[in-house]
């Protein structure tokens, strides 16, 4: 496999040791990076070691999100056949719209990923919302150093599944001392990071103050330097409190040596939180206990291994930084130890090495198990009616409806029975599933009013696997008279619901087609790369966001129509009303979150106009009907929607 990589941080030699780590793999990375860039509040000038594959191209601009790299060798690089584009930029950063750009002239097809750190939700000027949101609906992969990041970004556009990476620390400079009798037995209270306001370092100061028996070093320079020793002077700590400027490498290993404790106090701001804290893991890997704020990512990072304060609570910090270290010191060095194994070079980029391969869609190991989902509510004799023809072994039911009577089907059928403790809908419920299961095995979603036996799920499965770019595959089926129902369907879009409305539709083939999700397998590299399904779709076009969002990411779907299973539609659902205002409701959500407010304009126009054509030439229930779904779509289906389900909320607080 060969990557193309850019990162104009990797400009710092210790953080290059990924690459380098990947290369070990077998994996060819070339990497592309700054000849010179401002870091931590330092200018670092590239200095590759001998024979390293890293080219440093000139920058125009400081800012992260705001320069750009020269095109020159950046065009040359695209040129080449590579497999993968990795692009360690944000994705509203000019940078990542240069590559992109670039990437489009040369005509180069490799999919990229993108990286992020913004846990703060941002709406950003035109044009970085759209470039932002371009580069994050064509991207094949996306990497963040925290989860928050994560969410964003697909709230943003993302249709795939983001891969929470942390920052490395390289074990062999920032390790314990050899000799566990060198190691201070002073109350030392370390920080180390820039020296602004947000960093906390003030709050820091006063929760030293509050605890006379502690002493503090400070590592670091910043906009807050001549404040922070003003403030120092004022409260006459200056006999308790010594700063010793910014470090690096060996000496900054040597200072977390050196300290009892690492305070890391963080504070949120409006524009600004906590995305990392690397500091916390260098601090771990060396023995130091950490002291972290709740802020952003901390919590996540420090992972149990240390102590989280509330931010911006002087007197909680001197209580955790009293207790680090004292008694609870030789645990806290020992859980800290083992937290910073996870960040070890090797261990990212093993984990960057498995997202390169998701994205390139390569095979996971063969033969592998079909793991059936069934999302329950309620209906417990068509549940028992679905379960008789399959292998209990295999089986997986998740009840919505945490009712008794479902659980004793369960237990009858010897099947996994997991209570949800909510109806939090059909795409919860299979998350719930799909978490429970084997990464590396094919998922079948079943409806318990369906019927479908292990013969044909292993036929269905032969066939999802014979073609190395199907994501899922639905068998024909018939309902409970033996009449065919349709179960592929066009994937929707305005210009289709147009299409529809001017009776258009039939002599349109779609490109892309997706299968309905009550007996539908799903593929286990697939589901690597998409994820699960979309919560916001209580019920209906769960599948469908699903599989619109795998078609964006290269995967097809189709029906495998010599397979035949039994479907009794809306069987475990009683309230046409309730069903149809859920069922309208998703295509806005769908047309909302795909096409944005524009799109669904179009789409809704197209529906009105329609139902409002049909309301005047159809007579009896069929103009009837046209009037309800108009008033329905002029008022707006996810309002009518939300109508329903205050009322229904309403009536079960009267009983």
């Amino acid at each position: 496999m060969r990557v193309l990589r850019f990162s104009h941080s990797a400009v710092v030699r210790s953080w290059r040791q990924r690459e380098q780590r990947i290369r070990e793999s077998g994996v060819d990375i070339d990497l592309f990076t700054a000849k010179r860039w401002n870091t931590a509040g330092r200018t670092v000038d590239l200095d590759p070691v001998l024979d390293e594959p890293v080219t440093g191209v000139r920058t125009l601009g400081t800012h992260p999100a705001l320069f750009l790299y020269d095109p020159r060798p950046v065009w040359a690089a695209l040129r080449a056949p590579v497999d993968v584009i990795d692009i360690h930029e944000e994705p509203f950063a000019l940078a990542t719209a240069e590559i992109l750009l670039l990437r489009k002239l040369a005509r180069q097809r490799a999919p990229y990923t993108l990286y992020s750190a913004q846990n703060i939700e941002k709406r950003y000027p035109a044009p970085f919302r759209r470039l932002e949101r371009a580069a994050l609906r064509g991207a094949a992969g996306l990497q963040v150093c925290n989860d928050v990041a994560g969410e964003i970004c697909c709230r943003k556009g993302f249709p795939g599944r983001p891969v929470t990476i942390g920052l490395g620390v390289d074990r062999s400079v920032f390790r314990p001392h050899a000799d566990p009798g060198a190691e201070v037995t002073t109350t030392v209270v370390g920080y180390a990071g820039r020296i602004e306001r947000r960093k906390g370092v003030f709050v820091l100061l006063d929760a030293i103050e509050r605890a006379p028996e502690l002493t503090l070093r400070v590592a670091g320079a910043g906009s807050a330097d001549a404040e922070l020793r003003g403030a120092i002077a004022d409260r006459q700590l200056g006999e308790r409190v010594q700063l010793l400027g910014a470090l690096d490498g060996g000496d900054l290993a040597d200072f977390y040596r050196a300290i009892d404790v690492l305070a890391v106090p963080s504070l949120t701001t409006n524009s600004w939180v906590e995305q990392f804290g690397r500091v916390a893991v260098e601090a771990m890997a060396c023995g130091t206990p950490v002291v972290a704020s709740d802020s952003g990512a901390l919590p996540d990072v420090v992972g149990g291994a240390g102590r989280v304060v509330p931010e911006g609570n002087p007197t909680a910090l001197a209580d955790a930084l009293r207790e680090a270290v004292g008694e609870s010191r030789p645990a806290l060095r020992a859980t800290g130890l083992r937290r910073a194994e996870q960040f070890d070079w090797r261990s990212i980029a093993g984990q960057y090495i498995d997202l390169y391969r998701t994205v390139t869609h390569a095979a996971l190991p063969m033969p592998r198990p079909v793991q059936i989902v069934i999302v329950a509510y309620g209906a417990p004799a068509y549940l028992a009616r679905c379960l008789q023809p399959l292998r209990p072994d295999r089986v997986l039911v998740v009840d919505n409806s945490s009712r008794a009577d479902v659980a004793e089907v369960c237990r009858a059928a010897g099947v996994r029975y997991l209570d949800a403790g909510r109806n939090g809908g059909f795409g919860a419920g299979v998350n719930i599933g799909l978490a429970q299961g084997d990464p590396a095995g094919d998922v079948l979603l079943l409806n318990p009013d369906a019927v479908v036996t292990d013969a044909q799920i292993d036929r269905l499965q032969a066939r999802l696997l014979a073609e190395p770019d199907l994501a899922s595959v639905g068998p024909a089926q018939v309902d409970a008279d033996g009449h065919t129902s349709r179960v592929g369907w066009p994937i929707p879009s305005p210009a289709g619901v147009w299409r529809e409305a001017l009776g258009l539709d039939r002599l349109h083939r779609p490109a892309d087609e997706y299968v309905i999700g009550s007996v539908l397998l799903l593929r286990a590299e697939a589901l690597a790369q998409v994820g699960g399904f979309d919560e916001r779709f209580f019920l209906y076009a769960e599948e469908t966001d699903w599989a619109k969002r795998a078609v964006m990411l290269g995967w097809r779907h189709a029906v495998i129509p010599e397979v035949r299973a039994t479907h009794i539609g809306a069987a475990t659902s009683s309230d046409t009303e309730v069903r149809d205002a859920h069922f309208h409701a998703a295509q806005e959500t769908f047309h909302r979150k795909h096409y944005g407010r524009a799109g669904w304009a179009v789409a809704r126009s197209a529906i009105i106009m329609g139902a409002g054509l049909r309301s005047v030439i159809l007579r009896g229930d069929s103009g009837v009907e046209s009037r309800r779904r108009m008033r329905r779509y002029l008022r707006g289906p996810v309002a009518v929607r939300d109508e329903h389900v205050r009322a229904a909320t309403a009536a079960e607080h009267t009983e």
